[in-house]
């Protein structure tokens, strides 16, 4: 009788774009050879693999984008961040560089796990936060910008921590004390520290 094979695991859900359900899902597979973990874009010939599934604009810690010059978006709905900005003392670069990371300005961006609009906000979290259109842009920055001072709050006024919590949530932060060792959560905490810089130079 022959051992049934390993189940594969799918242990997140974040994608190249993150722009709609309809994107081509990017797959990394994550390995452990001998106590070495490998990250590829093959089926591992062991049966012993997880599978990424990535579906955040800023998240693939595999992407080709060079954030030091990608296009900024400079203008895109300056009155709706001037006022999250003011309303919630945050930094308004810190607003435009997590919109970026999470969308790339995309109001109708809509992720496979159900996040919605330029902030991707979760239907939970939308709701708690009294969304009722995820898709409206003022709405969404409100929303989200509200959610961030609140992580900013938690932390200490700590943007990287702050920003880790967005993207992973304050409880696995907190559980790891500090950025949890998820390639998608370190690249998005980096890349969104690149944008911030660029975003404060405008």
């Amino acid at each position: 009788m022959t051992a049934e094979p390993a189940k594969r695991k799918i242990i997140a859900h974040y994608s190249p774009q993150g722009t709609s359900q309809q994107a081509k899902q990017e797959k990394v597979y994550r390995s452990d050879n001998n106590g070495v973990v490998l990250f590829s874009d093959l089926i591992p010939p062991q049966d012993n693999y997880e599978v990424l599934l990535f579906d955040c604009y800023a998240c693939n810690p595999h992407s080709t984008i060079d954030w030091h010059k990608t296009p900024l978006f400079r203008a895109d709905y300056q009155s709706e961040i001037t006022k999250a900005a003011k309303d919630y003392q945050l930094d308004p670069a810190l607003i435009r560089a997590v919109i970026h990371a999470e969308s790339a300005f995309n109001a109708s961006a809509q992720s496979r796990t159900g996040a919605k609009g330029l902030m991707q906000l979760m239907p939970q979290t939308a709701n708690e936060l009294g969304v009722r259109d995820a898709f409206s842009a003022a709405q969404n920055i409100d929303a989200g910008s509200r959610y961030l001072a609140k992580m900013l709050q938690r932390f200490g006024g700590n943007i990287t921590l702050a920003c880790a919590a967005y993207n992973a949530g304050a409880t696995t932060v907190n559980n790891f004390q500090g950025v949890p060792p998820y390639p998608e959560t370190q690249a998005y905490v980096e890349r969104v520290g690149i944008l911030l810089q660029r975003y404060r130079t405008l």
